[in-house]
């Protein structure tokens, strides 16, 4: 069932109602990396970009889901798992949805939300997020900027 992501009463956090939430994830060399964001805001964008980007620096990377993803804790880890009516499909605007190969599930280590602001120098308290009980790192990026832009600030973040 497909609910609306909405943010919590603190107004930082992404919540979900349902099983799953609006979201896309990958895997990028050994980082799982669950993309946040509202409607309209660029996940399939950037996810396309880091698959390729990865790609090109010559990084393992695999598509978890788009647009629907699923999340358990298992283990003390976050899992993110693609909705099965989408598995291996990835949405790209003009183009509609595009085969790229389904994995999932996969341990998630690092969260990207897409925002339409934030701090040049974030709080601490923005750089962290906790997820079904499980606190990960957590990166703010423009929903403004290209592709190309966030992915770059995305890999630089996750690999220095």
């Amino acid at each position: 069932m497909r609910r609306a992501l909405h943010r919590s009463p603190s107004g930082g956090e992404f919540v979900s109602a349902g099983d799953h939430i609006h979201a896309s994830a990958l895997v990028i060399g050994e980082k799982g990396v669950l993309v946040r964001g509202p409607s309209g805001a660029g996940k399939s964008r950037l996810v396309a970009a880091l698959l390729h980007a990865g790609r090109a620096e010559g990084r393992f990377t695999g598509l978890v889901g788009d647009d629907r993803i699923a999340l358990a804790s298992r283990g003390g880890r976050l899992v993110a798992a693609g909705h099965g009516g989408v598995a291996g499909l990835i949405e790209r605007r003009g183009l509609g949805l595009c085969a790229s190969g389904p994995l999932s599930p996969a341990v998630v280590s690092h969260v990207v939300d897409l925002v339409g602001e934030t701090a040049r120098l974030p709080d601490p308290a923005e750089t962290r997020v906790r997820l079904e009980g499980v606190e990960l790192p957590r990166l703010r990026v423009l929903s403004e900027l290209s592709g190309g832009d966030q992915a770059a600030l995305v890999l630089f973040w996750l690999f220095g």
